[in-house]
């Protein structure tokens, strides 16, 4: 008789998409520790930057952001976006990618709550 490979609710393979989400969460959890007001901060990832710049950070093609910060106003909750396929780019391996994302979270809260990187995560650069 032969069943399953794995039980149902374990995935066989994640995709890089969701590899690379399961990252930023990991980097918002270990911040949260630190910062629960982080609990009201809304963390997406986005494939790439848009080129207009509305309501995200705008760039050029001298300076592709790694994420951004999109206030709250409107009843709409802050964001902190992270872009996928410029930090994967930029990374080779996923300690490396992982260090990165982190970074990123990192810069990205400071931004949105008016602090340096290294008063949201003292080990900021350390990586």
């Amino acid at each position: 008789m032969r069943g399953p490979i794995a039980p149902p609710q374990v995935p066989l393979a994640a995709s890089r998409a969701d590899v690379f989400a399961d990252l930023v969460q990991d980097s918002v959890e270990r911040l949260e520790r630190r910062w629960p007001q982080l609990a009201d901060i809304d963390f997406l990832v986005l494939e790439v930057p848009r080129l207009d710049g509305r309501g995200e950070q705008a760039w050029n093609d001298e300076a592709v952001p790694l994420g951004g910060v999109v206030p709250a106003g409107d009843g709409r909750r802050a964001r902190v976006v992270v872009y996928r396929r410029p930090v994967e780019i930029r990374t080779k391996g996923r300690d490396e990618r992982a260090a990165l994302v982190h970074e990123v979270v990192v810069e990205q809260v400071a931004e949105l709550l008016g602090l340096t990187p290294e008063t949201v995560d003292p080990r900021y650069g350390e990586d």
